[in-house]
């Protein structure tokens, strides 16, 4: 099995001179075999100083993503909604408790409804169940969405130590991001403070933003598997169907890495907002899904059964980025990204 490759990933050039990548690297890989607790821990001394995405250094904050899974996904699975719990507090104008850690639980689920009813004594308290927590057993608090009108949702506040939380057993056994426990969460009578006015979670352009950052992820995962593969490579006088592959694999990342650069400057100027914002999220998550799906299947028929059934590292890549990219949609978000584009004010068509 190849050493780790511990350097930094790069969207644009500069980085690979940044030291805090490379110790980020380097921090990231030590963790890999450590429980989520000690992640989690990580990620809260990590997040007080990590650049907020649109305030002039987002491809800074992407590229630390980036760096995290290219070493380990699990590791970054635990960083990225803690980090993206900080980025939304921070537009609410109320950050946290320094030693909290946090989850975002947004999702929705036949058979599962969370509402928020405002109590004249006690303020709003949530009653119901909310399905796909992520590290709801693991996190102090958590952001998350309820009903507060039939066809109107809110962002709250929660502290996972209270009483009227309880964790439901689910059969959660994935092959891919095993350590990255998901439950059904029941609440009855739960105090959460809103977070922003109903409906502004999901209409905020930070949202979208970091929707791209979930894409940084999946493109750092995609440099891990291909650095496996130039190991490989370097390792013996490759013949052309291996060079073939490199430079399959080298193109992808050219394109999901000027995708992601290209965003993280049009975010930073504040010239996509509102509509632009959704349409660049769903054209730059495309983008970066599709490259790192190709790159993982030409990096399967460039190396063959041999790694998958002798490097337990690599396995674990494999499996975390296909479970990893599934919150991407794939021709479903497609067809989102061409509805979108239809849409007034975009300008039909922009290219």
């Amino acid at each position: 099995m190849p050493e780790p490759d511990r350097r930094p990933v790069c969207i644009t050039p500069t980085a690979r001179d940044r030291d805090d990548l490379a110790e980020v690297a380097s921090e990231a890989k030590d963790l890999a075999t450590s429980d989520v607790h000690t992640m989690l821990r990580w990620a809260v001394l990590t997040g007080p100083d990590l650049a907020l995405p649109g305030g002039g250094a987002t491809v800074s904050r992407w590229e630390l993503l980036a760096t995290v899974a290219a070493q380990d996904l699990t590791v970054a699975r635990v960083l990225e909604p803690h980090l993206d719990a900080l980025a939304i507090l921070a537009e609410d104008g109320r950050p946290p408790d320094p030693a909290s850690s946090w989850g975002v639980w947004a999702a929705e689920g036949p058979g599962a409804r969370l509402a928020a009813r405002k109590d004249e004594s006690n303020g709003w308290l949530l009653d119901g169940r909310k399905p796909w927590c992520s590290l709801a057993g693991s996190v102090t608090h958590a952001l998350v969405t309820a009903w507060v009108e039939k066809d109107d949702r809110q962002l709250f506040a929660v502290e996972l130590a209270d009483p009227g939380i309880h964790l439901e057993d689910d059969a959660w056994a994935p092959a891919g991001l095993a350590r990255v426990i998901t439950n059904p969460v029941a609440m009855t009578a739960v105090p959460g403070r809103p977070i922003g006015p109903a409906g502004w979670y999901l209409s905020r352009d930070g949202f979208w933003w970091g929707g791209i950052g979930v894409a940084a992820i999946w493109y750092g995962g995609a440099v891990g598997l291909t650095r496996r593969l130039a190991a490989q490579v370097s390792s013996r006088e490759p013949d052309q169907l291996a060079l073939m592959h490199l430079g399959e694999v080298d193109a992808c990342l050219a394109a999901a890495r000027a995708a992601l650069n290209e965003a993280a400057d049009q975010i930073d100027r504040g010239s996509v907002t509102g509509h632009h914002a959704k349409v660049l999220a769903a054209r730059v998550r495309h983008v970066v899904a599709t490259a790192a799906e190709d790159v993982a299947q030409h990096v399967a028929h460039a190396l063959g059964p041999g790694p998958l059934s002798r490097e337990p590292e690599h396995v674990a890549r494999v499996a975390d980025l296909a479970l990893y990219l599934r919150q991407h949609h794939a021709e479903r978000d497609a067809a989102e990204l061409g509805r979108v584009l239809l849409e007034p004010p975009e300008g039909f068509p922009p290219w």
